[in-house]
């Protein structure tokens, strides 16, 4: 996958800023502990810079991290990290490694205490991303046959395994790309986990991954004349927004579109492989007239996006993302209902799929099918489209969205859904003007 993740500025970064600065993040996802994980860098010098032993991962600072030189030196005001034997034997396995990341979401970790690997051929892209998946069995943290275990995989090829009873390890080329492997096998973890629990979960045929490949987002460019104030607001609102969307996990670092119109033929779409968490007012797209802004390639989803807003005059703004419990809905076929508070009706209304390959061969088709009347679309094991008249309500869709596919997954563990009767949702549609 051909992901760019603003890495200019990220790989200008020091080692020990990198691993801060992804090291926050794990941390902010719940997918680490005050105490847990560690993360490596092998700089070009051959020195290994790495989390120290002991130390609040949720106040790391750069002056925190510890420099391994080769001949042994450490520098640092902490001791290195006590898994560091099994960081220093994947660099000397795989001279290629530059990163290692290791830590114990919980989702990864119940695959680990269950002896298995998550299935990434529910989500698309998510087995370009992550790559195969191999289990390490049992030994001592921090010892030299957990180092030698997880060598040995490494050498056979796979950048990411599960370790029994202890959480996962992934590394790779550079820090952000292990993490991007990180972060994604834990979405497919979450995501099977609830999937399972509601059903059986249907995974991506391989003519279906062969389908992602034949999205367009090689647009004729051209070169804006000007800026207008309208553009520039929204350039910033969508950061914003997306920073937010990040922050409630509601989609990926790799996954995920935004889009906001201008004017009846232009809009702005999120960049094609860029990280969405990292995004600047600059690094957004301008579609118009089916062109792209010079020097940029958007979202493969561009052309949907003008499909929609060419058919719907309201809507303004427009999301693909991949919620994780929506999402276990969705990749189990388990019908969801919307009808469980005022609100989610109200935002939501009755939920309708189309197929996998919908985006890229039945566009007309789906922007038909949206309106304000009927806001959202689930794209079967690919995503839901939510769209508003503005960008907030389009995120708040979203929002209510996950927090009512979590409402009902949490009633269905209780036992038991009961849903508004239709003579109350006649109510609704007709004190709140709905058709």
């Amino acid at each position: 996958m051909n992901t760019q993740y603003n890495d200019t500025k990220f790989r200008l970064l020091h080692p020990r800023d990198q691993i801060v600065m992804i090291m926050e993040r794990i941390y902010s996802y719940r997918m680490t502990t005050t105490s847990g994980g560690n993360i490596s860098v092998l700089d070009e010098d051959g020195v290994i810079w790495i989390t120290p032993g002991g130390i609040d991962k949720g106040r790391l600072t750069p002056d925190d991290i510890v420099a391994i030189h080769p001949d042994g030196t450490i520098n640092g005001p902490h001791k290195p990290s006590s898994e560091y034997p099994f960081h220093r034997a994947l660099f000397r396995a795989r001279p290629d490694l530059r990163a290692v990341l290791h830590a114990h979401p919980p989702a990864l970790v119940a695959f680990s205490v269950a002896g298995m690997v998550p299935d990434t051929d529910m989500l698309p892209n998510a087995a370009t991303v992550v790559g195969p998946v191999d289990f390490v069995p049992y030994a001592l943290p921090g010892s030299q046959a957990l180092g030698d275990r997880i060598a040995e995989s490494f050498v056979k090829g796979f950048n990411t395994v599960v370790l029994e009873n202890h959480g996962t390890v992934t590394a790779a080329d550079d820090l952000y790309r292990a993490f991007m492997q990180f972060e994604t096998l834990d979405y497919a973890a979450r995501i099977q986990i609830k999937g399972s629990r509601l059903g059986t979960c249907r995974k991506i045929t391989s003519h279906e991954h062969e389908q992602l490949k034949h999205k367009q987002n090689e647009l004729p460019e051209f070169t804006p004349d000007w800026n207008s104030s309208r553009e520039r607001e929204l350039r910033s609102q969508l950061c914003e927004i997306i920073r937010r969307t990040c922050r409630q996990h509601l989609f990926t670092s790799t996954e995920g579109t935004f889009s906001a119109r201008i004017n009846e033929t232009t809009f702005l779409i999120t960049p094609y492989g860029y990280d969405r968490m990292y995004l600047e007012p600059r690094d957004l797209v301008l579609v118009s007239s089916g062109c792209r802004e010079a020097g940029k390639l958007p979202s493969r989803s561009a052309l949907l996006h003008q499909h929609v807003y060419a058919s719907n005059d309201s809507i303004e703004a427009i999301i693909i993302a991949h919620p994780p419990t929506l999402m276990a809905f969705n990749v189990s076929e388990t019908h969801f209902d919307s009808r469980i508070i005022p609100e989610a009706y109200i935002l939501l209304r009755d939920l309708k799929t189309v197929a996998f390959d919908a985006p890229i061969h039945e566009q007309e088709h789906i922007a038909q099918l949206l309106s304000a009347n009927n806001p959202i679309l689930l794209i079967q094991n690919n995503g839901v489209i939510v769209t508003g008249d503005s960008l907030l309500q389009a995120f708040d869709r979203l929002e209510v969205a996950e927090f009512s596919a979590e409402a009902i997954f949490d009633a269905m563990t209780l036992g038991k859904v009961n849903a508004i009767p239709d003579h109350h949702i006649e109510s609704l549609i007709e004190a709140f003007g709905l058709t």
